[in-house]
């Protein structure tokens, strides 16, 4: 199986002509999503996401029609229903259906499609040896902390890295980092671990999140500071996090090498005990 779709609590396959050509997610862009792991055929850290996801309708004034519970149980059907041990599951809510305009339409039910895949896991190579980056201007708009529809400049900015032979696109805003096109980003300075703390400009990642509490419970320091590029270029390792890009090392920049061009060590245990974390909720 190629892979299976849900729409508002019914299957479908991927290939079936399911979205209305007036829905506002095809329209305005105006929805949000989340994307969840599936290891060992169980969904990793899926509360988590599902809560991050009423948190984002919220800021965009969109009431969700399904529980918590509601949506842990789509994601356990797609598993089922798939059987797929190792897979992505993307959901994603938009406003509904309504001609277009830019109002909030009225009496419109938020419309719920989610699709559930194989997921294969990045090249090794890139774990053990490091991948490479480029810096960017961040042209988003302001509100990054809401894990819209609206990825234009998400996408641009990784359309660029992919072009210049790079893994992931750093992005920074008067010289100040914020966050990669698709992950968060992390800078060790003399065995201190910095990334750039919650704000409108960044997504507070899920993994991200994780990362901070592993480092504190194996007494690895680490601050949620403001750092600038100067500073990034400067540090003796770069590394990026994400759910699908779990933890990758980054040992350029720019072409300029991070450190001594080598995956660092506090890079290498962070990888080791999320890895384990992994393992233990999964039953790997």
């Amino acid at each position: 199986m190629e892979g299976l779709g849900l729409i508002d609590g019914k299957f479908v396959g991927l290939d079936e002509h399911v979205v209305p050509i007036e829905d506002r997610g095809h329209l305005f862009g105006d929805g949000v999503y989340e994307a969840v792991v599936v290891w060992g055929g169980k969904p990793f850290l899926v509360v988590e996401h599902i809560e991050r996801m009423f948190n984002s309708a919220s800021l965009i004034r969109m009431e969700l029609p399904y529980t918590l519970e509601e949506l842990v149980k789509f994601h356990l059907q797609l598993i089922e229903e798939s059987s797929f041990e190792e897979a992505l599951i993307y959901s994603q809510f938009t406003r509904g259906v309504a001609p277009r305009k830019h109002p909030f339409p009225l009496g419109v039910k938020p419309r719920l499609s989610m699709t559930i895949r194989p997921w294969v896991r990045l090249d090794s190579n890139l774990k053990t040896n490091g991948a490479k980056a480029v810096l960017l201007p961040d042209e988003r708009w302001l509100k990054c902390n809401i894990k819209s529809l609206n990825l234009l400049g998400n996408v641009l900015a990784k359309q660029t890295a992919t072009e210049n032979g790079c893994f992931e696109a750093i992005l920074h805003r008067d010289g100040y980092i914020t966050e990669g096109s698709s992950s968060n980003v992390f800078a060790v300075k003399d065995n201190v671990i910095y990334t750039a703390p919650t704000s409108n400009k960044i997504l507070s990642g899920i993994t991200r999140g994780v990362i901070l509490k592993l480092a504190q419970e194996n007494n690895l320091l680490a601050k949620e500071e403001v750092f600038t590029t100067d500073f990034l270029l400067a540090a003796d390792e770069v590394f990026l996090t994400g759910t699908t890009t779990e933890i990758m090392p980054i040992v350029s920049v720019n072409d300029h090498t991070i450190g001594d061009g080598k995956v660092g060590a506090i890079s290498k245990i962070l990888h080791e005990v999320y890895m384990n974390k992994i393992a233990k909720e999964c039953n790997l």
